[in-house]
């Protein structure tokens, strides 16, 4: 045998043989936007494309991979006609995908991962390019209307069903958000008594009252707990997201009572120093019946102003001379603080404003008889 014959030998045997599904180690010795090239050790160079490496479409691969870098790639073809070996880094990373879920899936473990897609009955993520589907309702332990905020982030979840080969690997997020929220409510429970001052988040707002979000249990703030004075609508006096400061006023089992209705502000504490009968004071016509009108003093202080007590002339209905918002004057006729009830009168004021102008008026006449003897 010739030396040439007898080298090109040597060289045949010191390169090593592949097969179809091996896993190969190379190194990355050049990058294009849609391929990677790598040195395998064999006498072909290792190829992966764009859809080998990842199932992301349109990903530019020289932001992904660099040259030097060394890899692992499953060997899909070893000659691809065009005498590379064409290689397959996605179909490794997700055979280690598999097995990673299948372990989590067995042993109850928490993965966490990106979310790549959002679809029209939940998420998308992917594990080692092994794709894990979390159905909308075991996205969140509440209900998510646009589940679109999910996309690009990590998220925590278990696996709760695995059959790779029905590409049925499901994900649940849900249970991990509802035993962290048991666990949350056992701590706030433990600590939290009626009369306590604390702060919560609004997390929803209905017509009856607003849910706030402690830290591990919502609290109802009804409509009736939320100012000394009269509020229109919860609606219109939080939003979610809010920081509210209340106090705790009952809890019966897991249901919290709140209030924003502070002792302190009570504003009868000093109404009968405020309030004391012959007092004038100004108010804001809050509603009207055909009895009388309604005077907001204060928030929360109304006082009724009778009809036969708004003028010295008859008057059919208040309507007739008052409308809601106007601002009026009025002496306090009556108080009665047990049952938290004020009467006012315009009337009074009236009757004594006439009998200052009959006393000015008699004045001045008797000033001018002196002036004429």
């Amino acid at each position: 045998m010739s030396e040439v014959n007898e080298f090109e030998q040597m060289l045949e045997e010191s390169i090593k043989t592949i097969r179809n599904g091996e896993v190969v180690e190379g190194t990355v010795i050049d990058v294009k936007p849609d391929e990677i090239v790598l040195n395998i050790g064999y006498k072909s160079d290792g190829i992966i494309t764009r859809s080998e490496y990842t199932n992301e479409p349109n990903v530019d691969l020289t932001a992904m991979v660099s040259a030097g870098q060394t890899m692992e790639a499953k060997v899909v073809k070893v000659n691809d006609g065009e005498g590379q070996v064409l290689l397959s880094y996605r179909r490794l990373m997700a055979e280690k995908g598999n097995k990673k879920l299948e372990e989590a899936f067995e042993n109850h473990t928490v993965l966490t991962a990106k979310v790549v897609q959002v679809l029209g009955g939940g998420l998308s993520v992917s594990v080692d390019e092994t794709r894990v589907f979390i159905p909308a309702s075991l996205v969140s332990d509440t209900y998510e209307k646009d589940l679109n905020k999910y996309k690009d982030q990590e998220i925590e979840f278990v696996i709760t069903e695995f059959n790779p080969r029905r590409r049925r690997i499901i994900g649940d997020r849900k249970q991990i958000l509802v035993a962290r929220r048991e666990e949350l409510q056992k701590e706030l429970f433990a600590r939290i008594k009626i009369g306590d001052v604390i702060e919560g988040v609004v997390k929803n707002i209905t017509d009856f009252g607003a849910f706030i979000d402690l830290g591990g249990a919502d609290g109802l703030l009804h409509i009736s707990e939320m100012s000394w004075g009269r509020v229109e609508s919860p609606k219109k006096a939080f939003k979610v997201g809010d920081m509210a400061r209340v106090f705790i006023k009952d809890i019966n089992g897991t249901k919290i009572a709140l209030s924003m209705k502070f002792p302190a502000e009570n504003p009868w504490n000093d109404a009968a120093v405020k309030y004391a009968p012959g007092t004038i004071i100004t108010g804001v016509v809050a509603r009207m019946t055909d009895f009388g009108a309604f005077v907001e003093l204060a928030p929360g202080v109304d006082a009724l102003l009778h009809v036969s007590q708004i003028a010295r002339e008859h008057i059919e209905k208040p309507s007739d001379v008052l409308s809601i918002g106007q601002e009026i004057e009025a002496q306090i006729v009556d108080f009665n603080e047990e049952e938290k009830k004020i009467s006012l009168s315009m009337k009074a004021l009236l009757s004594a404003d006439e009998e200052m102008r009959g006393a000015e008026e008699a004045f001045e006449a008797e000033e001018m008889e002196a002036a004429e003897e």
